[in-house]
């Protein structure tokens, strides 16, 4: 068994707790729904990041809310590059598992599918991928 990284984004129209909390809560469900073999005690560890405009709670909080207690989280500031996409909440996950890199589903929502449009319209699964810019 290897480790094996998932990606995801999606964003906020505002920074509070509730949309910062809900939305990263809808992308992680989506990460789940679209890796179906994806079980929370095969995650290793979770890293998130926030752009600088989003201050109000910790988007690992959700995750715990879903009684992902176990789990090692971290959360950063995403780094501020000039033109870069904005109210941004990025996640790395870390999971054991034997699935090869191409059958691994990222997800992208709302306007981060521009941050990796390949991945996001690779597989369209329940329509939470993809979708017109």
């Amino acid at each position: 068994m290897e480790i094996r990284g998932i990606r995801g984004a999606i964003t906020v129209e505002s920074n509070t707790r509730e949309e910062i909390l809900t939305a990263t809560q809808e992308l992680l469900v989506a990460i789940l729904e679209n890796n179906p073999s994806l079980k929370v005690e095969d995650l290793a560890s979770g890293f998130f990041t926030c752009t600088q405009d989003l201050t109000a709670v910790y988007p690992a909080r959700a995750a715990r809310d879903m009684g992902w207690l176990d789990l090692p989280m971290l959360c950063a500031q995403e780094m501020n590059v000039e033109g870069s996409i904005s109210k941004c909440i990025r996640v790395l996950l870390h999971w054991n598992t034997s699935i090869s890199l191409e059958k691994i589903q990222h997800v992208y929502l709302r306007d981060a599918i521009r941050l990796r449009p390949d991945w996001a319209n690779k597989n369209k699964k329940n329509g939470v991928l993809g979708g017109d810019l």
